[in-house]
């Protein structure tokens, strides 16, 4: 049986959530569509949020916003240099890349964070994560380079992980 105390600490991650996503998709602040957003997160946020129970685990304080800002920021550049990366791979006259599946191990507990670490992983051009197992998730590498666990881990995971570790725990 799940907690009826978490309930509001669901729904305020997920309202804040669900907040920051309209926002961004909305990209501006202006009051009519500020408002607008909060009305609609918070309406979302309170039929979703007895659900919602993996955010319970985020813990709002500066340090960690801080991390997430800093996670946003790696996860761009990391997303442009992957595209880049592909792109490169994609317009040469000859493709020499050697794909397969990688074993990387994951510190996340929290399922949330797994879940982030996966779309972190997926999101980014050249990778897919294709299974998740304990604290192993089984990526799809469009060019292997490292094949035992720690390497692997190293090149995908490392730089993400480091700060979803301090948000999600």
């Amino acid at each position: 049986m799940q907690n009826k105390r978490n309930i509001p600490l669901q729904f305020l991650n997920l309202w804040l959530t669900l907040l920051l996503i309209w926002v961004i998709a909305n990209g501006t602040l202006a009051l009519d569509s500020l408002i607008t957003g909060v009305v609609v997160s918070a309406a979302i946020a309170l039929a979703f949020a007895s659900f919602a129970r993996v955010y319970s685990v985020i813990r709002w304080s500066p340090k960690v916003i801080f991390y997430y800002l800093l996670y946003l920021g790696v996860f761009l550049i990391e997303l442009a240099k992957a595209n880049l990366n592909v792109m490169r791979l994609v317009f040469s006259p000859r493709i020499e890349i050697q794909p397969g599946i990688v074993e990387i191990k994951t510190e996340l507990k929290s399922p949330i964070g797994r879940l982030a670490l996966a779309n972190s992983i997926t999101l980014t051009p050249g990778t897919l994560v294709v299974d998740i197992k304990d604290n192993s998730l089984f990526i799809h590498w469009i060019n292997v380079s490292a094949t035992d666990p720690v390497g692997a881990t190293e090149k995908i995971s490392a730089r993400f992980e480091k700060y979803l570790k301090v948000v999600y725990g």
